[in-house]
């Protein structure tokens, strides 16, 4: 996932100006449609007839923030378990047949969301939908592949968590971060609660929360609305809910009062790493136009090497082997605005009317090349549905990022940029570690998903 929010829009975008490049597409033609089954599956179609291929996808709305008090890591866990088996597929037949038909397949869990994932060839859709729709209610987990799938979990995050100062460092910054929201917790789990849970705990999580109306399913690629519908009235429409699906309430944050500091001495640390987190509005959250703001503002300060805060602190100054900024708004309740530079210049003066259309072109073209797949169109809009937005807000995305205005961005950034709102984590070498060596460390967005 990118670090801005513009990163679940960009295929999207790209898609759009190729339709401007090559003439205006046949009316018959929409870029996405969307219908419901009677059983609350909320399904879209992203027709795209380049190559007869189809990416499928299901977007459960329930992610680590939407865990029970004391197990963390849950929903993370039982995103692995999902591919455990069923009786009408047992355990490894799901994965085997998805290879034996030329497909490729995963899934990942975020704050908010868990997701699964295929691309296979267009006549096996079908296929896919009943592998799909049978997981969705008939699990079955025994302790014998319950257990083991734990400790891989361990290892997951003793290897990309535990043994990555970096990871650690964005591991306690959300801790500080969210004082009262789950947000908190890492999407993976703490280790002391990780190594606790059960196949009970499993099953449970499962039942309150993989049902066909708190699911969103994505079909891109070679087909077309009433192909869709066909096969997923066959499969998915055949499922009944198991319960009744509630609005997610979670602890609201209160408003920060005071800045925080979180210094970590690694002597894994290749060199020291400055970076700053505002707690900020999500899309689903923002008032009209201060999302797009937001991200406008993350594309001008750090977005390349010709932002500002790159030129400034690599090239002029120095001072950086590498700097940047992101905004991260695909949270459901909040998203996060974050930084490893200073800011005080663009919030005492704003920003020039040619940055500013600058940006806003490269918001909008720069992915036309390196986005344009089905992959992107299918999470673009997976995880907007997922986190309280609409189709219609993301068809709409890139003339609202169009109409942001140079007071739009000044008034975002003196919004956001409070430092009251912030956390501030450095991370240093062990002392008498010598500094420099290895890759520049670049940090991650809070809501970034684990497969």
């Amino acid at each position: 996932m990118s670090f801005k929010r513009r990163g679940l829009y960009a295929a999207f975008a790209g898609l759009c100006l190729l339709a401007v490049l090559a003439g205006p597409l046949p009316a018959a033609q929409p870029l996405a449609e969307t219908f419901t089954l009677a059983n609350g599956l909320q399904v879209v179609v992203i027709p795209d007839h380049r190559a007869p291929v189809v990416t499928h996808m299901v977007w459960y709305r329930v992610g680590s923030a939407d865990e029970p008090q004391g197990k963390s890591g849950i929903a993370h866990f039982l995103e692995h378990l999902m591919f455990k088996g069923t009786n009408k597929y047992p355990p490894g037949a799901f994965s085997r047949i998805i290879r034996q038909n030329g497909g490729e397949e995963n899934a990942f869990t975020t704050k908010d969301y868990t997701a699964f994932f295929q691309r296979i060839a267009k006549d096996r859709l079908g296929l896919v939908m009943d592998l799909e729709a049978d997981r969705m209610q008939n699990l079955v987990l025994k302790d014998e592949n319950v257990l083991p799938e734990l400790k891989v979990v361990e290892e997951e995050r003793r290897e990309r968590t535990d043994n990555d100062p970096a990871s650690l460092l964005g591991e306690q910054i959300d801790a500080m971060l969210y004082l009262a929201h789950p947000y908190h917790k890492p999407v993976i789990g703490w280790m002391a609660e990780i190594n606790k849970l059960t196949r009970q705990d499993a099953i449970a999580f499962y039942k309150a929360h993989y049902t066909p109306a708190n699911a969103v399913l994505i079909v891109a690629g070679d087909v077309t609305l009433d192909e869709v519908k066909k096969l997923a009235e066959e499969h998915y429409g055949k499922l009944t809910n198991t319960f009744d699906v509630a609005t997610r309430t979670r602890t609201e944050e209160p408003e920060p009062l005071a800045p925080r500091r979180v210094t970590l001495t690694d002597a894994r640390a290749a060199s020291p790493v400055i970076q700053r987190t505002y707690l900020t509005v999500s899309y689903a959250t923002a008032q009209k136009g201060e999302a797009e703001a937001l991200d406008v503002l993350a594309e001008l300060l750090g977005g390349g090497a010709t932002s500002r805060l790159y030129r400034k602190l690599v090239v002029e100054k120095r001072l950086a082997s590498s700097a940047g900024a992101w905004y991260s708004g695909d949270g459901l309740d909040s998203g996060t605005f974050g930084v490893y530079a200073a800011l005080e210049e663009i919030k005492a003066n704003g920003i020039t009317a040619d940055e500013l259309a600058r940006t806003k072109v490269t918001l909008i073209a720069e992915t036309v090349y390196a986005r344009d797949n089905q992959g992107n169109l299918a999470r673009n809009f997976g995880s907007s549905l997922a986190t309280g937005t609409t189709v219609k807000d993301v068809l709409e995305w890139p003339d609202r990022v169009e109409a942001v205005k140079l007071e739009d961005v000044k008034a975002a950034a003196a919004k956001t940029l409070d430092i009251r709102r912030s956390v501030t984590g450095i991370l240093l070498p062990a002392p008498g570690v010598p500094a420099g060596g290895g890759e520049p460390v670049v940090p991650t967005p809070s809501n970034s998903p684990q497969q």
